[in-house]
């Protein structure tokens, strides 16, 4: 059974108007329609959590001389190509941007929207995703490819820290700890993520960067917990790498004066 959960295109572009173009008749094969220049949140992950809906930029450019009803569009899919599952809400499209008039060259923007509360999206929605790119002729037609464009969508993930004691004796021990937690599609809430390697991280006082120190092993519920040495005044952090399926994230940073 086919999954789609977008519906329905929220705005369309307007269609561009090129001398000489033709309607295609109710039914027609695809032809006539050639994508290219497609991008999808900038080739990064597109990362989703529980509550808010996801708004994901991208582009693309259309070579046609053939009329058609609204804006094209780009969005991941899986199985067929306009059989398959498809991963949107809703789509908003630019205006046609004039590239070359006499060969029917438009470039695109567009904004896709992905809603986690919608009652067809699920943990199985993680992972790999290609992209397709559509546009509805006149007459009741319409042309689809992939676009030999991969795409990851990926379930958001939260990292917390507390490093103490605060202020902390030189070569004292610190103890750092923290969880890490990740959005559950099912149930709309962030769970603890057990057996994850998560990168214990220092900036100095003064310094601009994070280096890892070490890493650690999450718990059942998610729970992160490790001890270092106090050598100089800083700043500790733990940061996870992410996955296939689950987002990279840092915790936010807990200052450590040392005296």
């Amino acid at each position: 059974m086919r999954k789609t959960i977008g519906r329905a295109v929220v705005a369309g572009g307007a269609a561009a108007v090129f001398t000489g173009v033709a309607a295609v008749p109710a039914g027609a094969a695809e032809g006539g329609v050639a994508f290219s220049r497609v991008t999808m949140n900038g080739g990064k992950p597109i990362v989703v959590g529980v509550k808010e809906e996801v708004k994901v930029y991208g582009t693309l450019r259309m070579t046609t001389k053939l009329k058609y009803d609204y804006g094209p569009t780009a969005f991941p899919y899986r199985g067929k190509p306009g059989y398959g599952d498809e991963l949107w809400n809703a789509i908003e499209s630019s205006d046609c941007k004039v590239v070359n008039k006499a060969k029917g060259i438009c470039d695109f923007e567009q904004w896709l929207y992905i809603d986690p509360r919608h009652l067809d999206f699920g943990n199985e929605d993680a992972g790999a995703w290609k992209t397709a790119a559509r546009i509805h002729l006149a007459g009741d037609a319409w042309d689809i490819d992939d676009e030999n464009l991969p795409l990851w969508v990926q379930r958001a993930t939260r990292v917390t820290v507390n490093a103490s004691p605060e202020p902390v004796a030189k070569g004292g021990t610190i103890t750092v700890t923290g969880r890490i937690t990740r959005a559950n599609w099912d149930t709309h809430t962030y769970q603890g993520y057990a057996g994850r390697s998560v990168s214990l991280q220092f900036k100095a006082a003064g310094s601009s960067s994070y280096k890892t120190v070490k890493k650690a092993t999450s718990g059942k519920s998610g729970a992160l917990k490790t001890t270092v040495k106090a050598t100089v005044p800083g700043t500790w952090r733990w940061t996870y790498h992410g996955n296939t399926t689950s987002g990279a994230k840092s915790s936010s940073g807990d200052h450590v004066a040392v005296r």
